[in-house]
């Protein structure tokens, strides 16, 4: 069993910054590819960004690149989302996910992740 706990969201300014984390305990956080998705009420769980297990290849959203950071340090079990110049329409729950087996590349679709954690609401004000 996985368990993710994501912290860090919040109510800021458009154009401010926010840093979300993902805290994963219950295996071995270093052998296992993540992502974040974010979800509005009334849409689709959206992909945001992806990050390999070894962190040596990243994805992004054509929304979100040149702005959000995806980062993981396997010592302290934590994924990353660095979110700067943020924007209205990046009001949303944002959730980190795990793949279901080691060794998978990212993926960037919902169906691509076994695991789920609660998720943590970002609100940006214009």
């Amino acid at each position: 069993q996985v368990q993710l706990v994501e912290s860090g969201g919040g109510l800021v300014q458009a154009g401010e910054s926010l840093r979300l984390s993902c805290a994963a305990s219950g295996r071995t956080f270093s052998s296992y590819s993540m992502g974040w998705f974010r979800q509005v009420p009334g849409k689709e769980r959206e992909f945001v960004a992806a990050i390999r297990w070894s962190g040596g290849s990243l994805y992004y959203a054509e929304s979100v690149k040149g702005r959000f950071t995806i980062s993981r340090d396997n010592a302290k079990n934590t994924l990353y989302l660095q979110m700067n110049s943020l924007k209205p329409e990046d009001t949303a729950v944002y959730y980190c996910a795990a793949r279901g087996r080691a060794y998978l590349e990212p993926s960037t679709t919902p169906g691509g992740y076994d695991y789920w954690g609660q998720g943590t609401q970002v609100t940006v004000s214009s």
